[in-house]
This record gives C-alpha cells, structure tokens and sequence, in this order.
C-alpha cells in the first residue's frame, strides 16, 4: 500500500514537472515564431502568436501544429500603386494544420481565417478627394466616409458650383462588398448636386471607388467586407500559407 501510495506521488510529480516544461517549452517556441514572423514580414513591431494545444512537444514531434493565432496590431498593405500603402489594424489570423521544417525556419498552414479593421480615414485615401467636373461649371469630390449603418457606407459629397462659388454637400448610402479581391464602394442612389442634369456615369466616377488591399501576411486574401461604426471590417481566407522561410 505505501508503494503504491509513493508511485502515485511520483506519478502526479512527473505529469506537473511535463506540464511545465510543456509550457515553458510553448512559451519559448511561440517567442522566437513571433520573432521570426515580424522579420520575414518586415512589421514595425512584434506580433502576437499563440500556440493553441496541449501537450505542445507530441505535436513537436508529430511535426504539425494543430491551432496556431497570430495578431498583428498595424500592417501596411499594398494597394497596386508603387509607393502606396493603407494600414490595416488588428489583423488577427487562426491557421490550422501548421506544418514546419526540423530547423524551424519555414512553417505553412494548411488553412487560415482571420478578421482585420482598415478605418474611414485610410479608404478615403482611396476616394475621388481632388476636385473633378461632373458637369459643366459643377466640381465634386469626396469629402468624408462614415458607418451608414446596416452594413452600408455613407460618402458625404462636396458639390461646388464654380461660377457662384456655391457649394453643398450632401451624402449618399453605399454598399460595400469584395470584387476582384479589391474592396468596392458602390453607391446605392446618386446625390443631386445642384439644378443641373448630371449623367449617372460622370457622377460615380465620385462616388464609386475600388481599394486593393493585397501582400497581406502569408498570402492570405480579402474574403468579405463589412461597413461597421470606426471602419470597414474584412475578412480574410487562404490555403498553403506561409507563415516564415
């Protein structure tokens, strides 16, 4: 009785020092994945990555990381135009299936979701936000981008009568949604701007616009888009992400 009574002391010694090194041992690992992620992404600051999972050393062993979550405060996106970036924030990534290399330094993910935030003020960088001839005498341009509620935007557009130095805004409904892997802005009805006759083609070259948000982390790609109160909220997807090498 007394040895069996030692040999379940010894047992329940055993399995708490495995779950500490376990843990130290993911703790480590999560660190230098961080660490290997901001160079190979080039972040201005180190991300954040989680480990789902336990124990962490049988998947070590197996080579495959079940559940793996990345948060990335701030990330500068490409937008198709050289020199241009737009910053997305709270980019938050769950891969799954993480696969890696015996020295570590290549690790892909068999799928990955996510969900990130790009502002009002970053997409009217992308606006019609210089002054354009809508009609003869009429200037228009963007001049503000907020949540119009119901998943929809509200583009406030300023119309300037030039002989009269008139001008008056007004704000229109848009639907958002992702086309060709691009953000769309596309207005639900067009604002009267004025007495004049204004031809629907003219109007949306204002109001309409399309953002490119691409050579986000590891590949993954824009999947839907949703107008919400402090920004646009996307979602993204992708398969075979590369998460470092």
């Amino acid at each position: 009785m007394r040895a069996l009574r030692i040999l379940l002391i010894v047992v329940v010694i055993l399995g708490a020092l495995f779950v500490v090194v376990d843990r130290v041992a993911v703790h480590f690992a999560e660190g230098e994945a961080a660490d290997k992620l901001k160079s190979t992404e080039n972040l201005a600051s180190t991300p954040d990555v989680d480990i789902k999972g336990f124990p962490f050393l049988t998947q070590v062993a197996g080579g495959s990381l079940d559940d793996v979550e990345v948060g990335i405060d701030d990330y500068e996106a490409a937008t198709g135009k050289p020199g241009q970036t737009i910053r997305v924030d709270n980019l938050k990534a769950d891969m799954k299936g993480v696969e890696f290399s015996g020295d570590y330094s290549s690790a892909t993910a068999a799928t990955a979701t996510g969900t990130a935030m790009v502002s009002y003020d970053e997409l009217l960088k992308t606006a019609r936000s210089e002054p354009t001839e809508v009609a003869p005498g009429i200037m228009a341009k963007v001049v503000g981008l907020s949540d119009g509620g119901n998943g929809k935007i509200k583009v406030a557009v300023e119309g300037t009568v030039s002989a009269l130095g008139i001008k008056q805004t007004v704000s229109v409904l848009s639907s958002v949604t992702v086309v060709n892997d691009k953000v769309e802005v596309h207005a639900d009805s067009l604002p009267k701007l004025g007495s004049a006759a204004i031809a629907e083609d003219r109007i949306r070259t204002i109001t309409d616009f399309q953002q490119a948000i691409d050579q986000l982390p590891g590949g993954i790609k824009l999947d839907k888009v949703q107008a919400a109160p402090d920004g646009v909220e996307i979602s993204v997807k992708g398969s075979g992400v590369r998460l470092a090498g």
